[in-house]
């Protein structure tokens, strides 16, 4: 596919060029974090779909993705497409520009300005802006922002690595320096870079310190900007409004700098402010973010859990730092109703005296931010905690109301081991030394609209596991997969499938209740993954080998390609081959095909192949010894003699054909 832009379209061998220098697992791993999967894949949290269990699948090898929770799939600039909301063309130039390489247009020529589609653009003005605001830090003006730095504890090579700025004080400063490098009014407007004012656009931020946002792949988004003077009427923060770019409900400010932290440490650490993800970094935390002007939501929520890997083995965790005055306790009280959103553990950390972390650096030094998160403890212990602190515990009244008003919060918490764990210590902390009347408010809690866990097929965030959600739901072994050799045969059912056990799963969608058509797919990932494996007796099957339609027509595009002798060792090449000649509703499949490994046992490649062509070779032969069953029946043998004998003739011969290949498959 050739992307077409605004000053012409993007030749065929610069988009080729892009996906080759661009490694898909590397691209993919700037947005989730991947773990290998075995057999040269990687899987992760699907970032186009909530899921609790990764299901997103990276083969490098191939240069493709695919989920098998919710079917996406595609090479590295489909990715990209779908992940920033970008037109094809848009991604090419996005890619391009990671990549260091220099677009050619085969209409118009090359125009420096024009080529590239709006998001670049934004991202380009940004990135200028931030490179603007940083040298004027340096500049006799910013003297107010360097002793905010300093007086924070703060050095100008902190300042360099955090990209943190200054913006003068006079109205076009940026905007004239933007229009000047070939920049419209309209761009930086539509960036939030500038706004329209009576005699024309003005800056945004003026007078005041300023740090760039920037995304999970470290491109410049947005700003946040501090005020300096009393003389500023604006509001202490001001940040960059919504754009086509910006999104603050899933914007986390220092996440490019600490998703690797992130990933490798299964920890997150949720701070307030700039400083104090500064603070927290240079004091040995690198894990620490902070949302832009707004409160930590759901869409923060899914970065962090596809940044960590969010699953069932609570592993990681997720720290909440708040102030221990009241305001922070409400904080953490509107955290704790996202908290079940998580599958991981979170915690909230909590400086006794009220310091952030910023201030506690700067008082107490690196270690004491350390300890802090170090110090943290369970959110719904901290959540408990801030509620029964309001009442007076030394007398019946006040206990009573305490229990009262702590039971809804522990009959929120959905399961029910945790819940019954909290039940326990609030009696503790209460001092009823009974738990049996703890326990009967709490329930009358539930009984009266808290959302307590009903059932204990629940896991811990209440949900059911869903379709899409594997690796939770019982009875879903591998069907028929004996000691590397591939399921079905005669010998496990009519023309090779035996019962299907157990409910499909997400990574074995539809074909995992007919085992034939598992067997079809088999074959089919080998063709389109390993070619050379199977060669010409695959060609050689014929369509009606296949029992799924889109089994058939899937074998129908690797035959008018060549067939899989034309595909040699497969690859990337091979999969862009089959994915040209296929249709639209053909690509999903097939990338899924490309992606998801076979069952082969390592090492066991030649054998596994040999005994899946016997084995799909077999159930064909059966389904035609079955219609001639059929057929003999429906004779006469004595009126319809001639006919009666040639059918029992080729019964028996496919019989024989059937038995070596049982022998053939079993042997393999």
């Amino acid at each position: 596919m050739a992307g077409r832009s605004g000053a012409g379209r993007i030749s065929d061998e610069d988009i080729a060029l892009v996906r080759e220098r661009s490694p898909i697992a590397d691209v993919v791993g700037e947005h989730i974090q991947l773990r290998n999967a075995g057999g040269g894949n990687l899987k992760g949290l699907c970032p186009f779909h909530d899921e609790k269990s990764p299901s997103f699948n990276v083969t490098p090898a191939r240069g493709y993705y695919y989920c098998f929770g919710c079917a996406e799939g595609g090479d590295v600039i489909t990715f990209v497409r779908k992940i920033e909301n970008l037109t094809f063309s848009e991604a090419v130039e996005r890619l391009a520009q990671r990549a260091g390489i220099q677009l050619r247009y085969e209409e118009g020529g090359y125009v420096p300005g024009r080529e590239q589609g709006e998001r670049v653009r934004l991202i380009e003005a940004h990135r200028a802006a931030a490179e603007f605001y940083a040298e004027q830090l340096a500049a006799p003006d910013a003297a107010p922002g360097r002793r905010f730095l300093s007086e924070r504890g703060f050095e100008r090579v902190d300042a360099e690595r955090f990209g943190v700025g200054y913006a003068p004080a006079g109205w076009e400063a940026l905007s004239r320096h933007l229009m000047a490098r070939g920049f419209t009014s309209q761009e930086l407007i539509k960036g939030g870079l500038v706004r329209e004012g009576r005699r024309g656009p003005i800056d945004r931020f003026r007078g005041r310190l300023v740090w760039p946002i920037r995304d999970i792949t470290g491109d410049v988004i947005g700003f946040g900007a501090r005020k300096l003077l009393d003389s500023d009427d604006g509001p202490k923060y001001l940040n960059t409004p919504e754009s086509p770019i910006y999104h603050k409900s899933s914007v986390l400010y220092g996440v490019d700098l600490a998703k690797r932290e992130i990933a490798r440490r299964s920890q997150a650490v949720i701070v307030e402010g700039y400083t104090d993800v500064m603070a927290c970094h240079l004091a040995g935390v690198p894990t620490a973010v902070a949302t832009c002007g707004t409160s930590f939501g759901e869409e923060h929520i899914k970065v962090l859990r596809r940044l960590l890997l969010d699953q069932a083995e609570f592993r990681g965790e997720v720290i909440f730092t708040f102030d221990g005055d009241s305001a922070g306790q409400k904080a953490a009280l509107r955290a704790f109703q996202d908290e079940q959103k998580f599958v991981t553990q979170t915690f909230v950390a909590v400086q006794p005296d009220g310091l952030d972390p910023c201030d506690l650096r700067l008082k107490h030094g690196d270690a004491a931010v350390r300890d802090l998160i170090a110090s943290r403890e369970p959110l719904f212990a901290f959540a408990i905690r801030s509620v029964i602190s309001r009442y007076d515990l030394t007398t019946n009244e006040g206990r009573l109301g305490a229990l009262d008003a702590a039971a809804p919060v522990i009959a929120s918490i959905k399961d029910p081991g945790l819940r019954k764990t909290y039940v326990v210590d609030l009696d503790r902390w209460l001092g009823f030394m009974d738990e049996g009347f703890v326990i009967q408010r709490v329930q009358q809690a539930i009984g009266q609209g808290g959302q307590g866990g009903q059932g204990g097929d629940r896991g811990r965030n209440g949900h059911q596991d869903q379709p899409g959600s594997y690796g939770r739901q019982q009875g879903s072994q591998q069907y028929g997969r004996r000691q590397g050799r591939p399921y079905g045969g005669p010998d496990e059912g009519r023309y090779g499938g035996g019962p299907a056990q157990g409910r499909a799963t997400a990574q074995e969608p539809r074909e995992k209740a007919d085992p034939v058509a598992m067997l079809e797919a088999e074959a089919l990932k080998l063709a389109v993954q390993r070619p050379a494996l199977l060669g010409p007796e695959f060609d050689a099957l014929g369509g009606e080998a296949f029992t799924r339609p889109e089994h058939a027509a899937l074998y129908g595009v690797i035959v008018a390609v060549g067939g899989t002798v034309a595909g040699g060792s497969g690859g990337q090449e091979w999969v862009e081959r089959l994915l040209a000649a296929a249709g639209d509703e053909l690509r999903p499949a097939l990338t899924r095909f490309a992606v998801e490994e076979p069952r082969v046992e390592t090492g066991g490649e030649e054998r596994y192949a040999a005994a899946v062509l016997a084995r799909l070779l077999e159930t064909a032969v059966g389904r035609s010894v079955a219609q001639i069953k059929s057929r003999l029946q429906r004779l006469n043998p004595v009126e319809e003699q001639q006919e009666y004998n040639r059918l029992f003739g080729e019964l028996v011969a496919l019989e024989q054909q059937r038995r070596v290949l049982r022998e053939r498959a079993a042997g393999a």
